[in-house]
């Protein structure tokens, strides 16, 4: 489903504050694959999820989703294949509409639009299904502001929206990380549902040990740019956060150096 290979990326580059964030990146994902990819701060974890959705381009290496080479397609253009989403709950949804025209929006995603606003009865009864799948009580908030919901409501929300058109790959970017600790485990747990309910191929960049262990199906740990590790099914399931560590400080030569936040 997704193919990269010999990914470069580099920021400002040919100045004294060029950055080389990403070095010689190649990775493959088969279809229903579902990854979480830690490491510490600048190991390149969430600009490879956005040299992958087209934020950044790189400056060498190549991107193939689902047999279509998108290396230079604009961010915009990937879109349609992609499903996204944020650290900050607010990035997803548009506050100052309703639950039911923001589902609209993400619904038509690659339509072709009119001059006429309008939500069929079909729609609204597929809305409401979607969101009863959340068990948030929202499916009865049809016409509520996205803006009254809370933080983990409106990143369930988010989670919803950037999965209804059943994207070619789901992009995770910390998406619990401003989430209150009783909040984070439950948007999880509705993300590992619809994930598995739709065999969706999802790449998870988080900063919690515990979480990468517990969630997916295969765990990559970045470091200084580079895969340290790439661990999978049952190896994966066996893993602890201490052997976790063990294993990064065997293959990349050195002491795992992350904040706290690292250990959940």
């Amino acid at each position: 489903m997704l193919d990269i290979h010999n990914l470069n990326m580099t920021f400002n580059p040919g100045t004294p504050i060029a950055n080389h964030v990403l070095h010689g990146i190649s990775l493959r994902l088969e279809p229903g694959d579902y990854v979480s990819l830690i490491g510490g701060n600048g190991a390149g974890k969430s600009t490879l999820l956005s040299g992958v959705a087209g934020t950044f381009l790189p400056d060498t290496g190549t991107i193939v989703l689902d047999g279509v080479n998108v290396t230079r397609l604009p961010e915009h253009r990937r879109a349609r294949y992609l499903g996204r989403v944020f650290q900050d709950p607010m990035k997803g949804t548009a506050a100052n509409m309703t639950i039911e025209e923001n589902l609209a929006i993400a619904y038509r995603r690659g339509k072709r639009r009119g001059l006429r606003w309008h939500t069929s009865a079909a729609e609204r009864k597929l809305f409401r299904e979607q969101l009863s799948i959340l068990e948030l009580g929202l499916e009865d908030r049809l016409t509520d502001k996205v803006g009254l919901l809370s933080g983990g409501q409106r990143q369930s929300l988010t989670l919803l929206m950037a999965t209804l058109k059943r994207p070619k790959l789901l992009l995770l970017d910390e998406h619990t990380a401003a989430l209150d600790p009783k909040t984070a485990p439950r948007v999880l747990e509705i993300g590992d549902r619809i994930i598995a309910d739709y065999n969706l191929t999802t790449m998870m960049v988080t900063h919690n040990m515990r979480d990468a262990i517990r969630h997916g199906n295969r765990l990559i740990m970045m470091n200084g740019g580079h895969i340290a590790l790439d661990v999978s099914g049952e190896e994966k399931k066996r893993l602890t956060v201490d052997a976790l560590i063990a294993r990064f400080s065997q293959a990349s030569g050195e002491e795992f150096a992350g904040d706290q936040s690292l250990l959940g």
